[in-house]
């Protein structure tokens, strides 16, 4: 299964091991199981301290459990790891091995004190670009601390369990039996979920931070490099970020990213992370700006609030809090929101195998999105406002060539039709006639662009209509010390290059507002 090349990378990374480890197969007569084998034998025959025993009774077949030779074998996964989940295979190994994780000491410690036992079970595709980051962290906090078990589970080839518990998204994580999370999450925010006192700790020992020169809120690229260009000029930089990376993080493909042929989103967010880190830059990951409170005379302190309570303050500001997906705001829809609605095609797609899905929203990412749905789904109807598509003429020669997707324009989705459990149809209204139709079907993958995170910023700089921060040329916004980078602003193209040197550019705007109005700190 493995070529020459992945078989050499993989030997040296199980030169790593620092202790010898099992696995433990659960196997059936079927194909899957047959080619489960064929890959843990090629796995075997790389290194000696990996062995293989045959003898596994776990409840789902095919799968294999990895541990230490002499302790229990708390990583599971059922399913072929290959795809984007091969690395959390390759990392299973070496953290069961001994080879110590890349995480900081703190939060080692913090995943060790776990003393309530916990069971992991991460619901996958093997498509999902999201999914692997949230096996890597279970299956490490399962690595670590023995009162913790993961089962990774792939959705297409455990259909009945994905059936029974009605799984209509991915990631989906359940823990001890009970749901747990759905979407992309980060080891701290699982770690945060299950040690409840976290965040009130955080919050204390934040507030307790002395002010900044510069605090950027947000992480994503823009925020990122805003931080770098502050902290290169030798000032105290802080990062608030939600999540960082942010919308990067659900985007696949990135061809379009100057000197970089090709990446994807994921990889892009953690080389910013290591960048913006390799700097004496104070990141605050998982904390959500609430609030900005401008001072009462120019070049007073400027005060951010945070939804966990903690409050930071700074001599300038650089709001950087980007854009998220553009819901409908129809009825049902949040209803059914992982119920059979959903916003990325790729991770979700592969669940609605064989079924009949619509896409809302004509331009590229709708047309591409439908595109990829058809090789997968039974049928696709495309549903555009407008009264024609939006996207790029070669993307619509391919739309249109393909026999199983239906076009509708002018059509306004008016209501998502479910039982209760899952999505069961949509209703929309044409805008020629006003007839309301109904269409059957058991996806929606909404694709109709984003809004600005700025709800909160509301009453405190100047918005445009549509809640995009004004800014000028050096990204300054209404309020003195305030700038703002990135999507979250009234630029009129949204590209992460775009973002990237717009951050550039505020973060330089407010280094010259502080040399103007106060010393650096």
């Amino acid at each position: 299964m493995l070529d020459a090349a992945i078989k050499g990378q993989l030997t040296a990374y199980l030169e790593k091991l620092q202790a010898p480890i099992e696995l433990i197969a659960s196997l059936d007569s079927g194909a899957k199981s047959t080619e489960m084998l064929s890959l843990l034998e090629e796995i075997t025959t790389l290194s000696n301290k990996v062995s293989l025993r045959q003898n596994g009774n776990a409840t789902l077949t095919p799968s294999f459990h990895i541990g230490a030779v002499g302790s229990s074998a708390r990583i599971q996964f059922a399913g072929i790891p290959m795809g984007h989940e091969f690395t959390s295979l390759v990392l299973a190994l070496l953290h069961s091995g001994g080879h110590p994780p890349k995480v900081d000491a703190k939060t080692i410690e913090q995943i060790k004190a776990i003393d309530t036992p916990l069971h992991f079970e991460v619901f996958v595709s093997l498509s999902c670009h999201n999914c692997p980051d949230v096996v890597q962290a279970v299956n490490l906090m399962a690595a670590l601390n023995p009162n913790i078990s993961a089962t990774m589970i792939d959705g297409a080839l455990f259909q009945q369990e994905v059936d029974a518990r009605k799984i209509m998204a991915v990631p989906t994580v359940f823990v001890n039996g009970d749901h747990f999370g759905q979407g992309r999450m980060t080891l701290e925010e699982i770690i945060a979920k299950v040690d409840t006192g976290a965040a009130e700790r955080d919050a204390k020992a934040l507030s307790e931070r002395a002010p900044y020169d510069v605090l950027v809120i947000g992480g994503g690229p823009a925020g990122a490099a805003a931080a770098i260009y502050s902290a290169r000029k030798g000032i105290r930089t802080g990062v608030v970020a939600e999540r960082f990376g942010g919308q990067v993080l659900d985007t696949v493909s990135i061809e379009n990213f100057i000197s970089v042929k090709e990446t994807e989103g994921p990889k892009l967010a953690m080389a910013l992370e290591q960048h913006v880190k390799e700097y004496d830059v104070d990141v605050m990951n998982l904390q959500k700006a609430a609030q900005v409170i401008p001072g009462d005379n120019p070049g007073d302190l400027i005060e951010v609030k945070l939804a966990s309570g903690a409050s930071l303050k700074s001599k300038s500001i650089i709001l950087a809090t980007g854009a998220r997906w553009r819901e409908m705001n129809v009825p049902g829809e949040q209803e059914y929101r992982g119920k059979g609605v959903a916003y990325c095609p790729h991770c979700d797609g592969p669940l609605f195998k064989g079924k009949r899905v619509a896409v809302i929203g004509g331009g590229n990412s709708g047309v591409e999105a439908a595109i990829d749905l058809a090789g997968i789904v039974a049928h696709v109807t495309l549903i555009e406002f407008d009264s024609k598509l939006r996207a790029d003429a070669v993307l619509q020669r391919k739309l249109f060539s393909l026999p199983n997707v239906t076009v509708i324009t002018e059509a306004m989705t008016t209501e998502v039709i479910g039982n209760g459990e899952k999505v069961t149809g949509l209703k929309y209204k044409s805008r020629n006639t006003d007839e309301i139709a109904t269409v059957e079907l058991e996806g929606i993958f909404v694709q109709i662009g984003l809004l600005p995170n700025t709800d909160f910023l509301k009453g405190t700089v100047q918005l445009t209509n549509r809640g995009e921060i004004e800014i000028n040329s050096r990204g300054e916004t209404s309020v003195p010390g305030v700038f703002a980078a990135g999507d979250c602003t009234n630029v009129p193209y949204k590209q992460i290059i775009i973002a990237m040197g717009a951050g550039a550019s505020a973060s330089l705007g407010a280094f010259d507002h502080l040399i103007r109005t106060s010393a650096p700190a």
